[in-house]
């Protein structure tokens, strides 16, 4: 779906590259997250890819053809959710809908149907300069949705949303993956990118230090290590850690579930941000 090569951007006027000879390949159906620190690329990247920035170097193909080729056709077949909302404010979010929805030659979704996904059809009538940052947020998020993209850009989807709205909308984007729609997502929140991505890159200072599952991340950095925490006759919580290679046979382990009060039992794997400090030496936020 898409493939980067040596991708290279420097600002007008910039003394640094915001981007360095950056690789990269993303599958159909895939959800692709870019994992860094504000600052980091990440936008940098996803501008260029929707060619609001031009003049890089490198070279980038997306749908088996250059994307210096491609006219404004390819608007019709992406879609973008910026991290900032930015939309008509006086008019109302069934209204701007509406407005964006005609800029497409293709079939579109009702968007009624669409602020109704997103909690916001009891509020399709209400400006939009009225509604909060979140409500925003959301109405940003399905007006990429519009016209059925096979190719969506996501910035900070989550940003400024309630836990139940921001469940939502992931469980709204897993649904686009399952009709076999290509995601990139940029975030700097490690818990979003874990909980939906299929595979991460770690961007720091404009590079890719590392691109992997999450899975395959934990895995590979985290402890081969339970962690049992209990209460030894009655007394305050305590902890000890076991080794999980030969764990079934680790007498001490087999006695303090025989003999103690367990309250947790937990494997030490690695969070993505623990990763990402490790393999970088900086944190996401």
């Amino acid at each position: 779906m898409i493939d980067v090569s040596n991708l290279t951007y420097t600002y007008p006027g910039g003394e640094k590259a915001a981007v360095q000879g950056v690789d990269f390949r993303i599958e159909k159906g895939e959800i692709f997250g870019f994992l860094g620190p504000n600052g980091a690329g990440k936008s940098t990247t996803q501008k260029i890819l929707i060619k609001l920035l031009r003049g890089y170097a490198g070279d980038i193909s997306v749908f088996d053809k250059p994307l210096s080729r491609w006219d404004d056709s390819y608007y019709e077949r992406v879609g973008v959710a910026f991290e900032l909302p930015n939309h008509y404010r006086k008019l109302t979010g069934l209204e701007n809908l509406t407005l964006f929805r005609s800029f497409y030659s293709g079939p579109t979704l009702d968007p009624v149907a669409l602020l109704e996904m997103v909690g916001l059809k009891e509020d399709a009538n209400l400006r939009v300069g009225n509604y909060s940052k979140g409500m925003q947020m959301r109405l940003n998020f399905v007006r990429a949705l519009l016209h059925q993209p096979e190719l969506l850009f996501l910035d900070e989807p989550t940003t400024g949303l309630d836990p139940v709205n921001g469940r939502n909308v992931k469980e709204i984007i897993r649904a686009q993956k399952a009709a076999g729609r290509t995601i990139f997502l940029t975030t700097h929140d490690m818990y979003v990118a874990d909980d939906l991505c299929d595979r991460v890159a770690f961007i720091v200072d404009g590079k890719i230090s590392l691109i992997d599952s999450p899975r395959n991340l934990k895995l590979h950095y985290g402890k081969r290590v339970v962690r049992v925490e209990y209460h030894a006759d009655g007394g305050p919580l305590q902890q000890a850690d076991f080794p999980m290679d030969g764990l079934g046979d680790n007498t001490d382990f087999l006695a303090l579930l025989r003999k103690e009060r367990v309250e947790t039992i937990h494997t030490q794997e690695a969070t993505l941000e623990d990763i990402f400090i490790e393999t970088t030496g900086r944190r996401l936020a």
